[in-house]
Protein backbone atom coordinates (compact mmCIF):
# COMPACT_ATOMS: atom_id res chain seq x y z
CA UNK A 1 0.00 0.00 0.00
CA UNK A 2 1.49 3.44 -0.72
CA UNK A 3 0.24 6.15 1.31
CA UNK A 4 0.52 9.93 -0.09
CA UNK A 5 -0.31 12.94 2.37
CA UNK A 6 -0.75 16.97 1.55
CA UNK A 7 0.11 20.02 3.00
CA UNK A 8 -3.17 20.43 4.14
CA UNK A 9 -2.99 18.52 6.85
CA UNK A 10 -5.75 15.38 7.03
CA UNK A 11 -6.44 13.63 3.71
CA UNK A 12 -4.14 11.25 2.42
CA UNK A 13 -4.17 9.34 -0.83
CA UNK A 14 -3.92 5.74 -0.38
CA UNK A 15 -3.35 3.06 -3.30
CA UNK A 16 -3.77 -0.49 -2.15
CA UNK A 17 -1.69 -3.06 -3.45
CA UNK A 18 -3.43 -5.38 -5.90
CA UNK A 19 -2.30 -9.30 -5.78
CA UNK A 20 -2.76 -10.26 -9.37
CA UNK A 21 -3.09 -13.73 -11.31
CA UNK A 22 -4.23 -14.86 -14.79
CA UNK A 23 -7.78 -13.94 -13.38
CA UNK A 24 -7.74 -10.50 -12.48
CA UNK A 25 -6.40 -8.64 -9.42
CA UNK A 26 -7.62 -8.47 -5.36
CA UNK A 27 -7.36 -5.43 -3.54
CA UNK A 28 -8.42 -4.88 0.80
CA UNK A 29 -9.62 -1.95 0.44
CA UNK A 30 -10.23 -1.36 4.19
CA UNK A 31 -8.32 -3.18 6.77
CA UNK A 32 -8.98 -2.14 10.44
CA UNK A 33 -5.44 -3.29 11.75
CA UNK A 34 -3.57 -1.93 8.90
CA UNK A 35 -5.67 1.23 7.91
CA UNK A 36 -5.46 2.39 11.64
CA UNK A 37 -1.84 2.05 11.99
CA UNK A 38 -1.42 4.47 8.85
CA UNK A 39 -3.66 7.32 11.08
CA UNK A 40 -7.17 6.49 9.75
CA UNK A 41 -9.01 6.27 12.77
CA UNK A 42 -12.57 6.50 12.00
CA UNK A 43 -14.82 3.73 12.29
CA UNK A 44 -17.14 3.36 8.98
CA UNK A 45 -20.76 3.34 9.69
CA UNK A 46 -21.96 4.02 6.17
CA UNK A 47 -21.12 3.27 2.42
CA UNK A 48 -22.90 5.52 -0.35
CA UNK A 49 -22.59 4.66 -3.86
CA UNK A 50 -23.74 7.09 -7.00
CA UNK A 51 -23.72 6.24 -10.41
CA UNK A 52 -23.42 9.46 -12.79
CA UNK A 53 -24.37 9.24 -16.63
CA UNK A 54 -22.24 11.78 -18.18
CA UNK A 55 -18.46 13.08 -17.88
CA UNK A 56 -18.88 16.95 -16.16
CA UNK A 57 -21.62 15.52 -13.30
CA UNK A 58 -20.67 17.92 -10.20
CA UNK A 59 -21.58 16.17 -7.01
CA UNK A 60 -20.90 18.51 -3.66
CA UNK A 61 -19.44 20.50 -2.73
CA UNK A 62 -21.19 18.34 0.65
CA UNK A 63 -20.66 18.72 4.52
CA UNK A 64 -21.79 17.48 7.32
CA UNK A 65 -22.03 19.55 10.83
CA UNK A 66 -21.52 18.71 14.00
CA UNK A 67 -22.07 16.27 15.55
CA UNK A 68 -22.75 14.70 12.66
CA UNK A 69 -19.70 15.68 10.80
CA UNK A 70 -17.85 12.87 8.74
CA UNK A 71 -14.99 11.56 8.04
CA UNK A 72 -14.90 9.72 4.28
CA UNK A 73 -12.94 7.31 2.20
CA UNK A 74 -13.58 7.82 -1.64
CA UNK A 75 -13.14 5.24 -4.39
CA UNK A 76 -13.97 5.44 -7.98
CA UNK A 77 -15.34 1.45 -8.89
CA UNK A 78 -15.89 2.48 -12.86
CA UNK A 79 -14.47 5.45 -14.60
CA UNK A 80 -12.37 8.77 -13.42
CA UNK A 81 -13.40 11.38 -10.81
CA UNK A 82 -11.75 15.00 -10.19
CA UNK A 83 -12.10 14.56 -6.50
CA UNK A 84 -12.07 17.81 -3.98
CA UNK A 85 -11.69 18.35 -0.36
CA UNK A 86 -12.16 21.90 0.94
CA UNK A 87 -10.88 22.73 4.57
CA UNK A 88 -13.85 24.01 6.15
CA UNK A 89 -12.14 23.69 10.19
CA UNK A 90 -12.38 27.03 11.55
CA UNK A 91 -8.71 28.26 13.27
CA UNK A 92 -7.15 25.81 10.81
CA UNK A 93 -4.14 27.68 8.56
CA UNK A 94 -5.40 25.82 5.27
CA UNK A 95 -8.93 27.40 6.36
CA UNK A 96 -10.47 27.48 2.91
CA UNK A 97 -7.51 25.09 1.03
CA UNK A 98 -8.58 22.68 -1.01
CA UNK A 99 -6.80 19.39 -1.97
CA UNK A 100 -7.76 18.00 -5.84
CA UNK A 101 -6.94 14.18 -6.58
CA UNK A 102 -8.09 12.30 -9.85
CA UNK A 103 -9.49 8.80 -8.64
CA UNK A 104 -9.90 5.91 -11.16
CA UNK A 105 -11.28 2.48 -11.76
CA UNK A 106 -7.69 1.61 -13.11
CA UNK A 107 -5.35 1.76 -9.85
CA UNK A 108 -7.92 1.83 -7.26
CA UNK A 109 -6.60 4.84 -5.49
CA UNK A 110 -9.10 5.84 -2.62
CA UNK A 111 -8.98 9.32 -0.95
CA UNK A 112 -9.23 9.72 3.11
CA UNK A 113 -10.97 12.99 3.93
CA UNK A 114 -11.16 13.71 7.35
CA UNK A 115 -14.48 15.46 9.41
CA UNK A 116 -13.46 19.45 8.80
CA UNK A 117 -13.89 19.01 5.01
CA UNK A 118 -16.41 20.10 2.54
CA UNK A 119 -16.34 17.15 -0.41
CA UNK A 120 -17.07 17.27 -3.85
CA UNK A 121 -16.54 15.59 -7.24
CA UNK A 122 -16.70 15.96 -11.01
CA UNK A 123 -16.41 13.02 -13.24
CA UNK A 124 -14.33 12.63 -15.98
CA UNK A 125 -15.76 9.99 -18.08
CA UNK A 126 -19.13 8.37 -18.84
CA UNK A 127 -20.96 5.91 -16.40
CA UNK A 128 -18.77 6.64 -13.26
CA UNK A 129 -19.64 4.55 -10.35
CA UNK A 130 -18.50 6.19 -6.89
CA UNK A 131 -18.26 4.54 -3.51
CA UNK A 132 -17.54 6.15 -0.03
CA UNK A 133 -17.50 5.05 3.47
CA UNK A 134 -18.54 7.67 6.48
CA UNK A 135 -18.02 8.05 10.09
CA UNK A 136 -21.20 9.27 11.02
CA UNK A 137 -24.87 9.01 9.86
CA UNK A 138 -25.95 11.15 7.13
CA UNK A 139 -28.24 13.39 9.07
CA UNK A 140 -30.32 15.98 6.95
CA UNK A 141 -30.68 18.60 9.28
CA UNK A 142 -26.54 19.02 9.38
CA UNK A 143 -25.90 18.73 6.39
CA UNK A 144 -24.19 21.44 4.24
CA UNK A 145 -22.81 22.91 1.17
CA UNK A 146 -20.70 25.17 -1.09
CA UNK A 147 -21.30 26.50 -3.96
CA UNK A 148 -18.56 24.39 -6.77
CA UNK A 149 -17.68 27.95 -8.07
CA UNK A 150 -17.06 29.81 -4.89
CA UNK A 151 -14.67 33.00 -6.78
CA UNK A 152 -12.79 32.72 -3.59
CA UNK A 153 -11.89 28.90 -3.62
CA UNK A 154 -10.76 29.26 -7.03
CA UNK A 155 -11.11 25.01 -8.23
CA UNK A 156 -10.11 24.21 -11.26
CA UNK A 157 -13.12 22.08 -12.39
CA UNK A 158 -11.75 22.09 -15.79
CA UNK A 159 -15.25 22.01 -17.31
CA UNK A 160 -17.21 25.09 -18.98
CA UNK A 161 -20.57 23.41 -18.56
CA UNK A 162 -21.45 21.43 -15.64
CA UNK A 163 -24.42 19.22 -14.71
CA UNK A 164 -25.62 19.75 -11.41
CA UNK A 165 -28.35 18.89 -9.64
CA UNK A 166 -30.99 21.76 -8.50
CA UNK A 167 -29.80 21.92 -5.17
CA UNK A 168 -26.37 21.77 -5.82
CA UNK A 169 -27.05 25.02 -7.81
CA UNK A 170 -28.09 27.04 -4.92
CA UNK A 171 -25.53 26.07 -2.47
CA UNK A 172 -24.08 29.51 -0.60
CA UNK A 173 -20.27 30.41 -1.11
CA UNK A 174 -18.05 29.67 1.94
CA UNK A 175 -17.84 33.39 3.47
CA UNK A 176 -21.57 32.71 3.43
CA UNK A 177 -21.98 29.63 5.81
CA UNK A 178 -21.17 28.77 8.87
CA UNK A 179 -18.18 26.54 9.41
CA UNK A 180 -17.34 23.66 12.46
Amino acid sequence: MKIKTFEIEGPKLIVPKRFEDSRGWLSETWNYKRDTKNGILDSFVQDNMSYSRKAGTIRGLHFQRAPSAQAKLVMALKGCILDIAVDIRLGSRTFGQYIKVELNAEDGAQFYIPEGFAHGFCTQSDDVIVTYKTSKFYSPEHEGGIHWNDPDLQIPWNIDTPILSEKDEKLPFLKDIKCE
